[in-house]
């Protein structure tokens, strides 16, 4: 399950060590997490990070399958995660060192920046291939973040990207040895701590209106 702590100004989430999967349980320590950092005062900034292989696959589709009648709300509480991580009012940085893919990709993107292990670990939408489409707040929150080009490729194609080929095409900020990985995204997020506060809440949430008025959308999420 997912830990919270705190070096100096930067709050360190680690996501987990497993495939860090969408279960309904994973995504309510993920949102305690985020509610103790939004409560804190001064000073401060978020990286996400994990341990293992994978830095996160996304929906946890064995459990989904397992309550199909829950889809709709399963699918809301996602979108939420996805919408209270792009408007938050503090600068935010993922350090994928591992697999990231799916809505786990989608997480890493909500993210203000993102730091990528450079010689293994795959970031992918493999949507297409696996016969799930995206919902019209996830299709959003992809094309939102993504220059048309790296998201049409990234959404059509199902492309999986190293870290060197994530970074040409935009989807990361840097591409760095594994064990730089947490270190830089740290080192990134330690630089804007003093931006936390409302007015970086509302230039986000301006930003990104569209989006995020659909990934809040309560009304046929699934599209």
């Amino acid at each position: 399950m997912p830990t919270l702590d705190r070096q100096d100004n930067v709050f360190v989430l680690d996501l987990g060590d497993g495939e860090n999967r969408f279960h309904p349980d994973w995504l309510t320590a993920v949102g305690a997490a985020l509610d103790e950092v939004e409560k804190a005062e001064g000073p401060r900034a978020l990286v996400t990070a994990a341990t293992g292989k994978f830095y996160s696959n996304g929906l946890d589709l064995d459990w989904l399958f397992a309550h199909a009648d829950h889809r709709e709300d399963y699918v809301l509480s996602v979108h939420q995660l996805f919408a209270r991580l792009l408007s938050l009012p503090l600068v935010s940085v993922a350090a994928l060192q591992g697999h990231t893919f799916a809505a786990g990709a989608m997480f890493s993107l909500a993210h203000d920046f993102r730091v990528m292990r450079a010689d293994r670990g795959y970031w992918c939408l493999p949507e297409a291939d696996i016969g799930i489409p995206f919902t019209p707040g996830m299709a959003g929150l992809v094309q939102s973040r993504l220059a048309s080009k790296a998201a049409h490729e990234a959404m059509v194609t199902a492309r999986r990207y190293g870290g060197i080929e994530a970074l040409a095409a935009g989807i990361v900020d840097e591409a760095v040895p594994e064990e730089a990985v947490r270190a830089r995204a740290v080192e990134i997020a330690q630089a804007q701590v003093n931006k936390a506060g409302d007015t970086l809440g509302t230039i986000k949430a301006r930003m990104y209106a569209p989006v995020l008025a659909t990934l809040r959308g309560t009304t046929d999420p699934l599209g």
